[in-house]
């Protein structure tokens, strides 16, 4: 995740800060049912990337506070699968060319960026307002791209920030296509925070708007996240059809009322039919 993702969420000159934004919490994910080697094995990984230069076993060793034999087993492991290179010539450890080339098929995956932008720009230069673009991870919204206002009072968000999916547009336009069990599991698991006073926060009520959602076509947070701001989301689908994606407008709901509420909420929908269009997907809008 970049530095300064986590749980940034505000806007500028009248400083309306969004607090209590629950980030991916990695504290849940260490349960019992975690391998000990494989955590040690991604930790160790972690380490290296964050100092960015070869380490000795010795410095890895008395970073993590284990033994150096746990750590040299884990580490002969790591290089043998190429996930880490050791020296021939001072016998130090870095990132191994395995982590690259998984990285790239990663990142042919995220087509999405590249066919997206132009229309993000073209909303963004329409209405100029902040246009994101995101996909769900691990029961979140995970914002994927985005494009700035320049309004001297604006959202302001950051690529890799996440939020929670029961009180932003995105996280909404994206439950709406998800199969019930789903949604029931992301919304037990996560949990439905009351973070203003028109925060859906039951799930039987979600079940509604998630219904209606998906009869209109887009998602409104309408100040569900934070007083002062409504968005506009709709979703975004794949050459198979399947909703991996939503692109939104956002600001502040004084400006996104009336009728400029249905220009943005007519172009929101466009841009991600047009963006589906582009994914491959060739049915109805």
């Amino acid at each position: 995740m970049p530095n300064g993702a986590l749980e940034k969420f505000v806007a500028s000159c009248y400083d309306f800060k969004y607090n209590g934004v629950v980030c991916m919490d990695y504290t849940d994910m260490r349960t019992e049912s975690h391998v000990q080697s494989v955590a040690r094995s991604l930790q160790i990984m972690e380490l290296l990337a964050e100092e960015n230069r070869e380490m000795t076993l010795t410095e890895i060793a008395d970073r993590l506070e284990w033994p150096k034999s746990t750590v040299h087993g884990i580490l002969a492991t790591l290089r043998d699968y190429r996930f880490v290179d050791q020296s021939s010539q001072n016998g130090r450890y870095r990132l191994g060319i395995r982590l690259f080339e998984m990285g790239h098929k990663v990142a042919r995956n995220w087509e999405i960026r590249e066919l997206a932008f132009p229309v993000m720009h073209k909303l963004n230069r329409q209405f100029n307002e902040m246009v994101q673009l995101a996909t769900e991870d691990a029961g979140e919204v995970l914002y994927i791209e985005k494009v700035d206002s320049t309004n001297i009072i604006r959202i302001v968000s950051e690529i890799g920030a996440r939020l929670p999916m029961h009180c932003s547009g995105l996280g909404k336009a994206l439950l709406a296509h998800m199969l019930p069990a789903e949604v029931k599991n992301i919304l037990t698991r996560r949990g439905m925070r009351e973070m203003t006073r028109h925060t859906i926060t039951n799930q039987a009520e979600m079940a509604d708007e998630l219904t209606r959602i998906r009869k209109q076509g887009y998602a409104v947070d309408n100040q569900e996240i934070m007083e002062g701001l409504r968005c506009v989301a709709a979703p975004i689908r794949d050459r198979n059809g399947v909703v991996r994606y939503a692109i939104s407008v956002s600001g502040l709901s004084e400006r996104i009322a009336g009728d400029f509420f249905e220009k943005v909420r007519d172009a929101v929908t466009d841009a991600a039919a047009e963006i589906s269009r582009l994914m491959g997907y060739k049915g109805d809008p």
